[in-house]
C-alpha cells in the first residue's frame, strides 16, 4: 500500500490563522462592550427622565395660618422717678448763727410753723428786751406830754397860758406819740428777727432730707437745711416719646409699678409738657400718685397708660419676613401659588405681631420657611393644627 507523503504548508499560514482568530476575538469584545455601554446609557437616560418627572410632580407642602383679630390694648409706656410734687427747700431766714437744737429727722411729718431747728439767740433776745423797755419809756413820756397839753387847753381858755405855750405843748405831745410808734416798730423788727432765728416748717408735709448738724454755723442765703414734701403729695416725673405724647390726656388712669414691688399703683395724668426736647425728642409728663410709704421720692418707676382696646390683625412672628423693600408675608392664592403681600408691622404682642393691613379672613399665610419659597411657585398648603 502506498503511503502518501505529508503535505507541506507554507511557514506563515499558522501565524496568519492565529492573527485572524485574534481579530475575531477583538471584534467580539468590542461588540460586547458596545452593548454594555448602550445598556448603561439607556438606563442613565431613563433614570434622568424618571427623576425629572418625579421632581416635576413633587410639590412642597407648606404650613399656612389665617389672620385673626384680637382686642389688644394700645398702651403708652412711661419711665421716670418718684418725686415730691412740691419739693420745698428750707433754710435760715434770719441772720443765722450756731445751730443749738434739731427737732426732726428725715421722714417725720410736720405741721406748719413747727420748729425744725433752733439757732443761737443769745444776741437777739437782749436786743428785744432793750427795745421793749425803750418802748415803755416812750409811752410814759407820750402820756405825760399828752396830759400837759390837755391841761394847757383847759387853763388857756381862762387866760392863764398863752396861745404859744399851748401850741408848744401840743407839739411836744405829738412828738412823744411819734416816738412811741418808732419804738414799737423797732421792737417788732427785733421780735421778727428773733422769731426767724428758729427754722420753721412753711407748710404741712414730710421731711425728705436733713443736711444740718448740731453745732453747725448757718447763715441766710446758704444751702437748704431741710427739704419738705409739701402736703405729702407724690408724683411720677417721666418722659414719653414725641409720637406718644399727643395720645395722653390730663386725667387718664395710669398703672405704676416699682422695682421689687408686686403691687400696682393707680395714678392720674396731672400735667403734660408744653415742649419737646430737641435732643432726645422726649416730652415731660407728671402723674399724680396716692400717698403710700413705698412711694419714696427718688425711686425708679415704670408706668403704662391704656389708650384703647381696638381690634387689630395678629400674625405669628415667623410669618412676617423682611427684605430691602420692607416687611411682607407670603400668601397661598386660589391656584395654590405663592403671592407676596407687603405689610406694616404696627406692634408686638405676646402671641405674635400686629399688622396695619387687612389681608382678609380667608387669606392663607405661610407660617414659616417662607424665605425658601419663590413668588409664583406651586405649593401644597396644610392648615396648622387647631387653625
Amino acid at each position: 500500500m502506498m503511503e502518501l507523503a505529508p503535505v507541506e504548508r507554507p511557514h506563515g499560514f499558522t501565524a496568519w490563522l492565529a492573527s485572524r482568530r485574534g481579530l475575531w476575538l477583538l471584534a467580539a469584545l468590542a461588540v460586547a462592550l458596545g452593548g454594555i455601554l448602550a445598556v448603561r446609557l439607556t438606563q442613565a437616560i431613563t433614570t434622568k427622565d424618571a427623576n425629572a418627572r418625579a421632581n416635576k410632580l413633587q410639590i412642597p407642602t407648606v404650613t399656612v395660618t389665617s389672620v385673626y383679630s384680637s382686642a389688644l390694648p394700645t398702651t403708652v409706656s412711661i419711665i421716670g422717678t418718684i418725686a415730691a410734687r412740691y419739693d420745698v427747700p428750707i433754710g435760715v431766714e434770719g441772720d443765722g448763727g450756731r445751730v443749738t437744737a434739731i427737732n426732726v429727722e428725715a421722714g417725720d411729718h410736720v405741721k406748719r410753723g413747727q420748729v425744725l431747728a433752733r439757732v443761737n439767740m443769745s444776741v437777739l433776745q437782749p436786743q428785744v428786751g432793750s427795745l421793749a423797755a425803750a418802748l415803755e419809756q416812750s409811752r410814759a413820756e407820750a402820756d405825760l406830754a399828752d396830759a400837759e397839753y390837755h391841761r394847757a387847753q383847759q387853763v388857756g381858755t381862762a387866760g392863764a397860758l398863752s396861745t404859744e405855750e399851748t401850741e408848744r405843748r401840743r407839739s411836744t405831745a405829738g412828738n412823744a406819740a411819734a416816738q412811741v410808734k418808732i419804738a414799737a416798730a423797732q421792737v417788732a423788727e427785733a421780735q421778727a428777727k428773733l422769731d426767724r432765728a428758729d427754722v420753721r416748717a412753711p407748710a404741712d408735709g414730710t421731711i425728705l432730707t436733713r443736711t444740718v448738724e448740731l453745732g453747725q454755723t448757718v447763715a441766710a442765703g446758704g444751702p437748704a437745711l431741710f427739704r419738705l414734701a409739701q402736703g405729702n403729695e407724690i408724683e411720677l416725673r417721666g418722659e414719653v416719646a414725641e409720637q406718644d405724647l399727643p395720645l395722653l390726656k390730663v386725667g387718664q388712669a395710669v398703672s405704676v409699678r416699682l422695682t421689687g414691688v408686686a403691687h400696682v399703683y393707680t395714678g392720674r395724668v396731672r400735667l403734660l409738657g408744653a415742649v419737646i426736647d430737641p435732643q432726645t425728642r422726649l416730652g415731660m409728663v407728671r402723674i399724680a400718685l396716692p400717698e403710700d410709704p413705698n412711694l419714696r421720692p427718688g425711686a425708679f418707676a415704670r408706668a403704662e397708660v391704656t389708650i384703647s382696646d381696638a381690634e387689630r390683625a395678629v400674625l405669628p412672628q415667623t410669618a412676617v419676613l423682611t427684605d430691602d423693600k420692607g416687611s411682607y408675608v407670603l400668601i397661598v392664592d386660589a391656584q395654590n401659588k405663592i403671592e407676596r403681600r407687603d405689610v406694616h408691622v404696627s406692634g408686638i404682642v405676646p402671641n405674635g405681631v400686629t399688622i396695619a393691613e387687612s389681608l382678609g379672613p380667608d387669606a392663607q399665610v405661610v407660617k414659616m420657611a417662607g424665605a425658601f419659597l419663590q413668588v409664583g411657585e406651586s405649593v401644597k398648603p396644610m392648615r396648622e393644627a387647631g387653625a
